[in-house]
């Protein structure tokens, strides 16, 4: 076994650096081979349009995999939440650590809670599902699209631009700053993205013996609760910048899905204040083993029900 240090891919963002960083420290405890991080800008930490408008799929993680597969750096890690749900040619999926709280949380002046923003407050968001989960809360809030990091969106509370912005409870929590947190959605009210809170360390599929190595930081139930929610987006033909939540609990061998669609024009700023959106949310019960046909047979049931039509799809 060689001990040259492994490469490892990583955005450049503050989050993605300390994210990679618990996963290099992490492979170094498991394998005792040293890990430096090579970083490198992807299309979505570059541009400043909306994901909606960029294609969202791919656009965080296609620059690390075109890394990978030119043998630039040796693994990769994305925010699950952000990898398409096509398999990627040539890559293998080789760990799925054990994932962050998934909740989303509110950052708000004034200490407030999304209970206590007053009517017309301004709540900004860069993500479809949340835009579309708050109109479904409230419908007397202004949802605002923003984009950036974690500290270009805190900046837009701090200076007085919005009144309060969403973001994952993971992101923060992993930047030591989940106290600037002042309110936190449970899942039954704001389901989070399918993936939100788990990490994705990929390799090249032909480097069996780094595969093999990785598989210690995999985690089983993390690895089955995120294959039934990217299965249910995959079968919903949504990518990650639609609005489509879901989320799947492992308690032993039992694992239960819930997935909700929401009316894409509901995701976006010209909307009539007081409009009450439409939305579909179901669940349903397998086993871990039956991860992925669970989350396929949930999609169907919402398809059923018109979760094209909501997305904007021609049925």
């Amino acid at each position: 076994m060689t001990n040259r240090p492994l490469r490892l891919g990583t955005r450049r963002s503050a989050l993605a650096l300390v994210q990679s960083g618990l996963v290099a420290a992490a492979v170094t405890e498991a394998t005792g081979r040293p890990v430096e991080l090579v970083e490198i800008t992807t299309f979505g930490d570059v541009s400043r349009e909306a994901l909606s408008q960029i294609g969202g799929t791919g656009v965080f993680v296609n620059a690390l995999r075109d890394a990978l597969l030119a043998h630039e750096v040796d693994l990769a890690v994305h925010s699950l939440k952000d990898l398409p749900t096509a398999a990627a040619v040539g890559l293998a999926l080789a760990a799925v650590p054990e994932r962050e709280d998934v909740r989303d949380v509110l950052v708000a002046r004034d200490q407030l809670k999304f209970a206590d923003l007053p009517s017309g407050a301004r709540v900004g968001t860069g993500s479809a599902r949340r835009a579309a989960q708050l109109r479904l809360l409230r419908q007397d809030v202004e949802v605002v699209p923003v984009r950036g990091n974690v500290d270009t969106r805190v900046g837009y509370v701090v200076k007085g631009e919005l009144d309060a912005v969403v973001l994952a409870y993971a992101g923060l929590s992993r930047l030591g700053r989940i106290g600037e947190a002042t309110d936190c959605f449970d899942p039954s009210e704001m389901l989070p993205s399918p993936g939100q809170g788990a990490l994705a360390v990929e390799c090249r599929a032909a480097d069996a013996g780094l595969v093999a190595e990785l598989a210690a930081l995999d985690h089983a139930p993390t690895r089955a609760a995120v294959q039934a929610e990217r299965a249910l987006l995959a079968a919903l033909e949504a990518g990650c910048s639609a609005p489509v939540g879901g989320y799947a609990v492992a308690v032993g061998r039992e694992l239960q899905l819930t997935g909700t669609v929401a009316e894409v024009e509901i995701a976006t700023e010209d909307v009539t204040p007081g409009t009450v959106p439409r939305s579909i949310r179901m669940s349903a019960t397998g086993t871990v083993d039956e991860a992925e046909r669970l989350g396929r047979e949930l999609a169907a049931r919402m398809l059923d029900q018109g979760a094209a039509g909501l997305m904007g799809k021609q049925p």
